[in-house]
C-alpha cells in the first residue's frame, strides 16, 4: 500500500511531510487537509512522506519531522517551507523544549518559514527565537464543508458553541464549567463539541465530530465562544467564522488578530454574560463584520512563498 502510494505521488511537485489523520483531530491535520484538497482541485498533485526527482518544494510542519530525514532531502533545487505555530511551551503551559526543536530543524533544514499568526512571530521574536525569511499566512477551512446558511438571524435562547479538540485546561475549560454554572438558561443554549476534563451539567456536550458534522452543528448556532489561552491560530474558531458564526473570544494569543471586528474580546469569564447579551442585541451588524481567512486567498499565498505562483 505505502509502495502503491509512493509511485503515485513521485511527479507531484509539492511534498507534505505530515501524517494525516481522518477527522475529528487537532487544527493542523484539518487545515493541511483542508490546504492539500485545496491544491488538487487546482490540479497541482501533492505527495505525502515522500520527496521524488520531480519534486520542487517540502513542506513541513512544526516539530513532526525528523531532522535526519530533512538533512538527507534537503538539496538546491528543492525549496524547504517550514510551517510554524506556537510557541508551543506557552500554550501548552510547559518548556518541554519543543520550541527549542522547532528553532533548530528551521535552522537547519528550512528555507522559509510560515507562521500562522503576527502573534506567533512575535512572541518567538521575543523568545530569542528567530526564524528563516518568515511570512504569516493564517489556516482557513475547507469552504465545501465549512460554510454560511443562506440567511441567519439570532434565536432566544442564545445558542452559543464552543469546540476543541483537546482536553488541555488552557483550550479554555475552566471558563466553560463557569459559563455553565452561571448561564441563565432562558437566554442562553451552550453547546460543547469535542474533548473537555470539567462536567457541564447545565449545557448539551457532543463528542468530537467529522467535519461535515461539525460544520452542520455550526450553521445551527448563534455565536462561537472561544476561551482558549496563547492559542496563535485556532481552527476551530476559523471554522465557526466561516459558518457565519461572530466570536465571543478571549484576548489571548492570535484571537484578536482572527476575529478583527467580527466579534468581542473578553479577559475574564465574568464578562462574558454581557458580551453575549451585546452580541444579541447587535447580532445583524456583527454577523456583516466576520471576515474569516478564505481557502483560496491562504492557498495562492502558500504558493507565492512556495516559489510556485
Amino acid at each position: 500500500m505505502i509502495d502503491r502510494l509512493m509511485r503515485r505521488w513521485r511527479g507531484a511537485p509539492i511534498a507534505m511531510l505530515h501524517e494525516f489523520h481522518r477527522p475529528p483531530y487537532g487544527g493542523g491535520n484539518q487545515f493541511l487537509l483542508a490546504l492539500r484538497a485545496e491544491l488538487e482541485r487546482r490540479g497541482v498533485p501533492v505527495g505525502v512522506g515522500h520527496v521524488g526527482p520531480e519534486t520542487q518544494v517540502v513542506l513541513f510542519n512544526s516539530h513532526h519531522a525528523d531532522i535526519d530525514d530533512l538533512r538527507k532531502i534537503r538539496r538546491s533545487d528543492v525549496r524547504m517551507v517550514h510551517r510554524v505555530d506556537g510557541p508551543i511551551g506557552v500554550y501548552r503551559g510547559r518548556d518541554d523544549g519543543t520550541d527549542q526543536k522547532i528553532w533548530q530543524l528551521n535552522h537547519e533544514c528550512a528555507d522559509t518559514t510560515i507562521f500562522q499568526s503576527r502573534y506567533s512571530l512575535e512572541r518567538h521574536l521575543a523568545m530569542g527565537l528567530e526564524f528563516r525569511d518568515p511570512h504569516v499566512i493564517p489556516n482557513a477551512a475547507d469552504p465545501t464543508m465549512f460554510f454560511a446558511p443562506p440567511a441567519h438571524a439570532s434565536s432566544t435562547p442564545l445558542r452559543v458553541v464552543a469546540s476543541s479538540w483537546s482536553d488541555n485546561p488552557r483550550k479554555g475549560g475552566p471558563t466553560y464549567a463557569w459559563l455553565d454554572a452561571h448561564l441563565d438558561p432562558t437566554q442562553v443554549a451552550f453547546t460543547f463539541v469535542g474533548r473537555i476534563a470539567q462536567t457541564l451539567p447545565n449545557s448539551r456536550v457532543v463528542d468530537a465530530l467529522p467535519s461535515l458534522d461539525l460544520a452542520e452543528l455550526l450553521r445551527q448556532q448563534d455565536v462561537y465562544l472561544t476561551a482558549s489561552e496563547d492559542d496563535p491560530c485556532s481552527n476551530a474558531l476559523i471554522e465557526a467564522q466561516t459558518c457565519g458564526l461572530p466570536a465571543v473570544f478571549r484576548k489571548s494569543g492570535g484571537h484578536p488578530e482572527l476575529v478583527g471586528m467580527g466579534g468581542y474580546g473578553f479577559d475574564q469569564p465574568e464578562e462574558i454574560p454581557e458580551l453575549l447579551a451585546r452580541a444579541s442585541r447587535d447580532y445583524r451588524e456583527l454577523c456583516a463584520r466576520v471576515d474569516a481567512p478564505k481557502l483560496a486567498d491562504v492557498a495562492d499565498d502558500y504558493l507565492h512563498v512556495m516559489g510556485l505562483l
